[in-house]
């Protein structure tokens, strides 16, 4: 009697399945009349599944029969239902972990700009303080605003180093 069913393949623990057609009394990895299709479980995208349907419904015509697995797979493959939930399931879990890596970044974040904002309110008087008592009255306001941009410059180069130290630690 002629079956369709699974040919395992691939590596220890990197399982990769053939659907073959061949006699049930036949080893599991023997010798196949033909292969149909394949099976890779560790892909999720749409070759994880493969199957020629004009071979399978030609010999499902000439009397062979299909194993559970295979029909479970030939419904899944075809069912647009599944296609479309899939497709779905998989954007989720990409916004899921879109959403981890923006509030990782945040956190990591955070601290950084508290520690800047605490540094550069006490920088800031002190650099207003100076070029006001060296310039003149006019000089002073045009000044004023270059002395508060400095240190606004100074704040975001401090910030790849304090984003560096916790990068290292992960490395470890």
């Amino acid at each position: 009697m002629v079956r369709i069913r699974l040919s395992r393949g691939g590596a220890k623990k990197r399982p990769y399945y053939h659907i073959v057609v061949m006699d049930q009394r036949d080893r599991r990895d023997g010798r196949s009349l033909e292969r149909i299709g394949s099976y890779d479980p560790a892909l999720e995208t749409q070759d994880r599944i493969k199957i020629d349907m004009e071979r399978l419904d030609y010999w499902v015509s000439k009397g062979a029969q299909i194993s559970e697995r295979v029909k479970y797979l030939k419904k899944y493959s075809l069912d647009p239902e599944n296609i479309k939930t899939r497709e779905k399931v998989k954007s989720l879990q990409l916004e899921k972990v879109k959403q981890k890596r923006l509030s990782k970044k945040q956190a990591e974040a955070t601290p950084a700009e508290a520690a800047e904002a605490e540094a550069a309110p006490a920088e800031a008087p002190k650099a207003e303080a100076a070029p006001a008592e060296a310039a003149s009255a006019e000089a002073a306001p045009a000044e004023a605003p270059e002395a508060e941009a400095a240190p606004a410059e100074a704040a975001p180069a401090e910030a790849p180093e304090a984003e560096a130290a916790p990068a290292d630690d992960k490395e470890k």
